[in-house]
This record gives structure tokens, C-alpha cells and sequence, in this order.
């Protein structure tokens, strides 16, 4: 409080308002806060005030929370959609309480069944075992590691399966989806699209929690017709080219580590042109992969429409990763945000979501 009547005076005094925030160590919008609220309440308006709001959430009379308490023990087997919806028709009370606070009330009571929740754990897809070009790509992140200015590099590197062939090695800063955009783009442009690419489940390939732990870069796949293929936890043996090529660029392009990352960059295309142009392989009877890689005949075009003209209706999916159904929300996933998907009855207010050819899954109408 001291400090505070010190800047009001200081205030009153003459002093400028910008040095004197300065010397306080406070920002302008702070100090005319201050101030302001000094003229407002006077010395009393520097007292710690109660941050208890003026009106509480899910708070209601007692009778009416006696009346859902009621209402439950009537129809154990009814939620708050349904309870709420019994008491519009009986109460007389001009506002009714949302269905939220009606789940808060039976919860406060013990009233409500928790259910446990499920943790998925990451799972190997089918794994093909191709003999042509661009039928599988193989893409991960080789380990991090720190450049001579100490910033630390993590190269994003894409193998085609058959041939060895090492269509990209870059040198990122970070493991941010956007970057991978980009390098995925890029290799799409130079070299066409491949059937599948197989990766692991880490970021931005995979989402721990997401639904069917899809990413915004494995919809961008889906998308563009690639078939999503993931090894299983625990065993980059699944990958075990790709893994192998890591070792050999390990051991040729990171020691000694470039001074930054620009420097790193030069190293690792002086190794993609040696490794695919003079390296034989004996995976290949000694031949280069260059030998044996012809760029995929599927041409990157961008994406198309998505259209669902056997759905009932068709919605975009927001940013915040949901789907607006007849003025409800129902939460999707945030890997789908800006894409469109399908949504068709098939039951009595049970509904199915699609996208492309996927079934994502079902929702209730009235519970959502």
C-alpha cells in the first residue's frame, strides 16, 4: 500500500507519468490504473479488495436445487438434459437453471456416476513390405543435437522404402508441425506423392490424446490420398532403413556439428547428394539409390474439394476443433479444424461422422 500512496503523490506532485512508471518498474497501463482508482475511492480504494464474485455460479435457491435433488432420486436413470426438461415443466420459476448447473447441483450430492475413463495405448497399423518406388515412404526425426552456437537442430528426414532413396534431410529448430508442413510440401512438389508413409507415434506424425491419435499433418495426408502407416511403441526396429540411414548421417554430417544451423543445413545436402548419387548399398547389389528411384506418377496438385452428397448434411469443422449441429456443439477433434466432414442419421438421434471415406464415429443429438 506504501508504495502505491508514493506513486499517487509523486502524481499529484507534477511527475510525468511514463518516467515515473519507469522508475517503479510498472508498465502506463498499470500506473493509470492506480491512479485512477485513487481518484475514484480515494486512499481506501488501495485495501485489498475481495475477489468473491458479486454473483456465483451454479448457485440457486434451495428449493429449486431440492427439487432436482428430487427429481433424481424419481428417475435415477435420467441426466440433466432430461431433469432439466422436467423441471421447466414443473417449476413456475421465470429462469431456469442451465443444463450444466443442473449436472453441478447432482454432482454436489453425490448424484452423479463418474465413469473411468479409457487410455487408448498407441498401436502398430498393418506394415507393407513394397518393391517399387513411392508405394511407402519413411519419415521421422533424427535424435537432436546441439550446433556450435548451441541452439539445438533436429533434422527431419523422408526416405522412400524400396530404393533407400533420402528425398529430404533438413535442418529444423523445432519438432512444430508448420515446419513439417512445409518439408512435406516441398518433397511432395520435387518428387510426387507417395501410396503410404510410414512413421512413429511421436509429434507432429501422431497426437497421444487425439482422435485416433490423428494430427492436422496426418489429415493433410489423408487429404492427399496417403495411407497413414505407424510401428508400434517401443520398436524402431519397424523402421529399421530409415533408422539405419540415421546412423550413417549421424556419423558423416553432425561430428563435428555445423556452427549454426545455415552451416548444418550445407552439410546435410553434401550428404543427400553423396548418399543417393556415390554411396552403393548393399541392400541394393551395391547399386546407388539414385539408380533405382523414378519419381512417383501421382502429381501433387493441392487439395481438392471434399464433398458428402450422400450424407444428410455436410459441416466445416471449427478452429476449436468442433462440429455446430443444429445450434449445439459437439467436440470432433482439433486435427479436423477448417475440414469438412459428413454427418448422416442412423438411428433414433444417434448420428454419424465422416470424413472422406472414414467413419470417425457417432454422437447423440440431445446429449451431444
Amino acid at each position: 500500500m506504501d508504495e502505491r500512496l508514493r506513486f499517487v503523490a509523486r502524481l499529484l506532485e507534477g511527475e510525468k507519468m511514463a518516467p515515473l512508471c519507469a522508475e517503479f518498474g510498472i508498465s502506463r497501463k498499470t500506473g493509470y490504473k492506480i491512479f485512477d482508482r485513487y481518484k475514484d475511492c480515494g486512499v481506501t480504494g488501495f485495501s485489498d479488495r475481495s475477489r468473491r464474485p458479486y454473483r456465483q455460479a451454479n448457485r440457486l435457491p434451495p428449493q429449486l436445487e431440492a427439487m432436482i435433488v428430487r427429481l433424481k432420486h424419481e428417475y435415477p436413470g435420467w441426466g440433466a438434459p432430461k431433469i432439466r426438461e422436467k423441471l421447466r415443466r414443473q417449476s413456475a420459476a421465470p429462469h431456469l437453471p442451465a443444463i450444466s448447473t443442473v449436472h453441478a447441483v447432482l454432482d454436489r450430492h453425490g448424484l452423479v456416476k463418474r465413469r473411468r475413463r479409457r487410455h487408448h495405448a498407441a498401436a502398430a497399423t498393418f506394415l507393407s513390405q513394397p518393391t517399387e518406388p513411392n508405394a511407402l515412404w519413411c519419415a521421422d526425426y533424427k535424435g537432436e543435437f546441439r550446433l556450435g552456437n548451441q541452439r539445438y537442430c533436429y533434422p527431419l528426414t523422408i526416405t522412400d522404402f524400396a530404393s533407400r532413396y533420402l528425398l529430404a534431410c533438413e535442418a529444423l529448430t523445432t519438432t512444430q508441425a508448420r515446419y513439417a508442413f512445409t518439408v512435406f510440401e516441398r518433397a511432395f512438389k520435387d518428387f510426387g506423392l507417395p501410396l503410404a508413409i510410414r512413421t512413429d507415434n511421436g509429434v507432429p506424425f501422431a497426437a497421444p490424446t487425439g482422435l485416433y491419435r490423428l494430427t492436422k499433418l496426418a489429415v493433410w495426408w489423408l487429404r492427399l490420398g496417403i495411407r497413414l502407416e505407424r510401428i508400434a511403441p517401443g520398436h524402431p526396429q519397424q523402421n529399421g532403413r530409415h533408422e539405419r540411414m540415421h546412423l550413417t548421417l549421424k556419423r558423416e554430417a553432425t561430428k563435428p556439428a555445423g556452427a549454426n544451423v545455415l552451416q548444418q543445413q550445407a552439410r546435410f545436402d553434401t550428404f543427400v547428394e553423396a548418399y543417393n548419387h556415390d554411396r552403393p548399398h548393399q541392400g541394393l547389389d551395391m547399386k546407388v539409390p539414385a539408380d533405382v528411384y523414378d519419381r512417383s506418377p501421382r502429381v501433387y496438385r493441392g487439395l481438392g474439394d471434399v464433398t458428402y452428397p450422400f450424407h444428410d448434411t455436410m459441416i466445416t469443422v471449427t478452429q476449436c476443433g468442433r462440429i455446430c449441429f443444429n445450434g449445439r456443439k459437439v467436440n470432433l477433434s482439433h486435427a479436423f479444424a477448417g475440414q469438412n466432414v459428413g454427418v448422416t442419421q442412423v438411428g433414433e438421434r444417434i448420428w454419424l461422422v465422416t470424413f472422406m471415406q472414414y467413419d470417425l464415429g457417432y454422437f447423440d443429438d440431445e446429449t451431444c
